[in-house]
């Protein structure tokens, strides 16, 4: 059986490794900051972040023209 380091002080056997970094997260309430870097570390995420963000500044530029301008 696998012996887990016990970071909380609680004896519950539902400790699973993959998720203590997400509970640690959770209660140092730096949730939000963890799911960007990991979205962030994602290639398709990044992709699709640029293309949110081009998206963004295009539609801004179309506004701008189109009432100042036109």
């Amino acid at each position: 059986m696998m012996k887990m380091k016990d970071e909380k002080g609680h004896n519950d056997k539902s400790d699973w490794k993959g998720l203590r970094e997400i509970d640690r997260a959770i209660s140092e309430n730096r949730l939000t900051s963890y799911s960007w870097k990991k979205a962030w570390a994602d290639p398709w995420g990044r992709v699709g972040f640029i293309a949110f963000a081009i998206l963004l500044i295009a539609f801004i530029i179309y506004v701008v023209i189109y009432d100042l301008v036109l």
